[in-house]
């Protein structure tokens, strides 16, 4: 092919506005150095630095060896990475090295979800999925480091994926002209047709969410040119779902947080919502032994860099922070530490937003905890706190969107039958294809072992929700933009997608062997 006809094939650019100009010729894009250690080749071959042997046990490696190469190779289920910040956390807590710690039990039953929740279903353009009101966009497949429980892992391990049209690829990464395309032609329908769009019912765009993968892992640059060009197509939200305030706090630095402050100034119209994940309060907290460090008030004492980045962002009344995690067995699986996060967090100003009970991803035995278990636990966490302190709801999320687990009942129910042991009620609180089934509700008896949906098929009693009878769609039809996107990406990584992926390891220092 020649450069000309290179030339012709390539996607078109986004072009940014005089406007969105005011933002980004203003940014400035630090190195951070995050000091990441990537794979288990530096722990087994003595690459990684000096203090951290000893992090995983010759034990523990043997068995991680023996499984590469093979179906149960945990590293090709997800990769493994911890930064340096979240291993001087993780050296002294057993919550936080069994979340970054690689383990051959993760691998010993891979049934699960290519496509948890059905996410593909609701994906008119590559990296974009359109739920109701609200669009989420895949922006980077990596993150500073890995949870081994990534409910994304299909996109950070860059598996293939079947799809409903036939095709098998993997999740592609959203792009700034089609995504922008998008939005404008649906909710260019939604207005010439009255508040709703002509073919699917669905309301204006409004709320988009940068995900991934973590956002906070690409440069400011990168970041100001999303927010920018969501905001000139009318976006009303934009959310930030991101990990790094546990995984590399500083990050959160005076530049990154001017350029939020400029393009507040140039778009104060447009809220922004920081969706945090902090699952265990030795995140946060500076540990003592077992115990945390108290002040002379008596409170619990942060992490000084944590707090820092923390304070950075909640003092700007503009933006809203919340804070969501799964229940995740040998994590966060205990009421006391889940008591202690609520608290702290809401005492820092950072809201309390959902639990979740596991998604079905594929090697889910490993790492769900039963949903009624996880019930009681966040129920038992709340009961010290105050009302304004236990906002948060258990949340499991169906292909029909996310569905609260309300209540779970000991006692049987007289003359209702299969309630012999009680009752487990959910109810539909959100739904990627509209709003109608919201607040319905299905009561199954309960399952003690149940860790999703299909635990529960045998034991129905009511279901008005319809979370039993679903039929997962074979396609669902959502218009695409006409204005130079496509329906799919291509079938390969496009230098974007490398880049956005490689981001991260051009701003790090690489970890020096270990001397002898």
């Amino acid at each position: 092919m020649t450069r000309t006809e290179q030339t012709k094939t390539r996607r078109p650019k986004y072009e940014p506005t005089d406007r969105e100009r005011l933002v980004l010729d203003q940014v400035e894009n630090p190195r951070y150095d995050r000091q990441i250690v990537n794979g288990l080749d530096p722990f087994i071959d003595d690459g990684a630095p000096a203090d951290m042997e000893g992090f995983y046990t010759p034990e523990e490696l043997a068995g991680l060896r023996e499984l590469r190469g093979t179906d149960r190779d945990v590293e090709a289920r997800m990769p493994v990475k911890i930064t340096r910040h979240y291993f001087e956390m993780a050296r002294v807590s057993p919550a936080l090295q069994k979340l970054v710690k690689a383990s051959a039990d993760e691998t010993a039953n891979l049934e699960g979800d290519e496509d948890p929740a059905g996410q593909l279903d609701y994906s008119p353009v590559e990296g974009l999925l359109h739920k109701y009101e609200m669009a989420l966009l895949y922006v980077i497949s990596t993150c500073s480091a890995h949870c081994r429980f990534c409910y994304r892992e299909e996109l950070i391990a860059r598996k293939d994926i079947a799809r409903a049209d036939g095709t098998v690829k993997k999740k592609g990464l959203a792009q700034l002209k089609e995504v922008t395309d998008y939005i404008r032609a649906h909710n260019a329908a939604v207005t010439t047709n009255g508040g709703a769009h002509p073919e699917t019912g669905r309301p204006k765009l409004r709320e988009v969410l940068l995900s991934g993968g973590d956002p906070m892992v690409l440069p400011n640059s990168k970041l100001a040119g999303w927010f920018t060009a969501l905001a000139e197509t009318g976006v009303e939200v934009i959310r930030v779902g991101t990990k790094e305030l546990a995984f590399h706090p500083d990050r959160f630095d005076d530049a990154f947080m001017s350029m939020l402050d400029r393009f507040h100034e140039v778009y104060p119209d447009v809220a922004l919502r920081l969706m945090v994940h902090f699952n265990h309060p030795d995140e946060l907290l500076i540990k003592t032994g077992d115990d945390y460090a108290k002040g002379e008030n008596g409170h619990y004492q942060w992490h000084p860099s944590v707090k820092r980045a923390v304070d950075a962002v909640t003092s700007r009344g503009w933006i809203c922070v919340e804070n969501q995690s799964p229940i995740i067995r040998g994590v966060n699986d205990d009421p006391d530490a889940l008591r202690i996060l609520q608290r702290t967090l809401k005492a820092a100003r950072i809201e309390n937003h959902y639990f979740f009970g596991g998604r079905n991803i594929v090697a889910y035995k490993a790492f769900n905890v039963p949903i009624e278990t996880a019930w009681r636990i966040l129920n038992e966490s709340q009961r010290g706190l105050s009302g304004v302190e236990a906002h948060a709801r258990l949340t499991v999320v169906h292909f029909k969107g996310k569905t609260e687990v309300a209540a779970v009942t000991d006692e049987p129910i007289p003359g209702l039958p299969g309630a012999e042991n009680g009752v487990v009620v959910f109810k539909v609180l959100r739904s990627p294809a509209g709003a109608g089934d919201r607040g319905k509700t299905a009561i199954v008896g309960r399952n003690p072992e149940a860790l999703w949906f299909d635990d529960y098929d045998d034991r129905v009693i009511v279901d008005e929700a319809g979370l039993f009878n679903f039929q997962r769609p074979q396609r669902v039809r959502i218009p695409v933009a006409r204005e130079g996107s496509s329906s799919a990406g291509p079938t390969r990584r496009t230098p974007a997608e490398r880049h956005r992926d490689e981001e991260i390891h051009k701003h790090r220092t690489p970890v020096q062997p270990r001397s002898t």
